[in-house]
């Protein structure tokens, strides 16, 4: 057997674009032999696909993927340069497969997971089919997160809006499944796709978060009212937070669909669980918003047509 030099590595590497450890696994595999090394990982389809690593991938699609039970569910964030191949089908029916294998998958975290083998070609990674997806659609691509939900009583809602753009999971613990609390969860899904929530409940704030809001509150009621007394500004203070919680809190929020425009979505829940005499909690839910906190390329077609010309 051939030895994988650090000098072979670089020379594979600069002939196919591969990244090192898949070139130093390709000559490891061929003895060292640089053609077969070339083809090996041609087949995995990796070669080139590194090149195109650089780029940024913030267009893609949120897609969900549910057990047969509904008991358990995962949302997948899967990202590409372009919102054309976004909307591309072969690579939303990839997206589809990756949801489907992170559903059975037991990883604990992203690199574990993508060190897992490929269900649809077990000779792959998760990684390498990826890297192969790259060089087959031509477009970086990245698979950025993904979050499963489970429940023991009840069931977990899943709502997909504009195509890809946002994903919501909502995991209801009930003693009664029936199709008017289905679509009560799929109402709570929908305003979390549109309203942005970033708690369940006010429960989950973090007390340091509330202590220190206060104290920012608290500082900027005494700049408008210098004069006030302490019950006035505590009572202005509370009302903020108040407010605030309402924004941020899912089942504080003000039901989109309330007729009175006053109900909340907590006691919208309540009322459809009275309704069906049931028991009802929302546990949780997950939102996923296509490219959110990612920096995309902002495109200069005029100045990129002066590069080309050498202007």
């Amino acid at each position: 057997m051939a030895a994988v030099t650090a000098a072979l590595v670089k020379e594979l590497r600069e002939m196919t674009g591969a990244g090192m450890m898949d070139c130093k696994k390709a000559l490891a595999a061929t003895d060292g032999d640089m053609d077969k090394a070339v083809e090996f990982l041609r087949e995995k389809g990796l070669a080139g696909a590194a090149k195109k690593a650089g780029r940024i991938a913030a267009e893609g699609i949120v897609v969900t993927d549910i057990t047969a039970d509904e008991k358990t569910a995962v949302v997948v964030e899967v990202n590409a340069e372009t919102d054309f191949v976004a909307k591309n089908e072969k690579f939303r029916n990839y997206a589809a497969d990756v949801a489907a294998q992170a559903l059975k998958s037991e990883a604990a975290n992203m690199d574990e997971f993508m060190a897992e083998k490929w269900e649809k070609d077990p000779t792959l990674t998760v990684k390498e089919a990826l890297s192969s997806q790259i060089s087959i659609i031509g477009e970086n691509m990245n698979i950025r997160r993904y979050e499963k939900v489970s429940v023991e009583n009840g069931f977990v809602a899943s709502y997909i809006h504009a195509g890809g753009k946002i994903g919501v999971l909502v995991a209801v613990d009930t003693d009664v499944v029936n199709d008017e609390i289905k679509e009560m969860a799929k109402n709570v899904a929908m305003q979390a796709a549109a309203l942005k929530p970033l708690y369940t409940s006010r429960d989950e704030v973090d007390a340091d978060y509330i202590a220190k809001e206060k104290e920012i509150l608290t500082a900027a009621a005494r700049n408008e009212k210098p004069d006030a007394p302490d019950k006035i500004i505590e009572g202005m203070v509370m009302g903020r937070v108040n407010k605030e919680l309402k924004e941020i809190c899912l089942l504080d929020q003000v039901y989109v669909k309330a007729e009175d425009g006053k109900q909340s979505v907590g006691k919208y829940v309540e009322s459809v669980a009275k309704a069906n005499n049931a028991k009802v909690k929302i546990v949780k839910f997950v939102r996923y918003e296509t490219g959110e906190g990612m920096a995309k390329k902002e495109e200069n077609f005029a100045e990129e047509v002066a590069k080309q010309m050498g202007m």
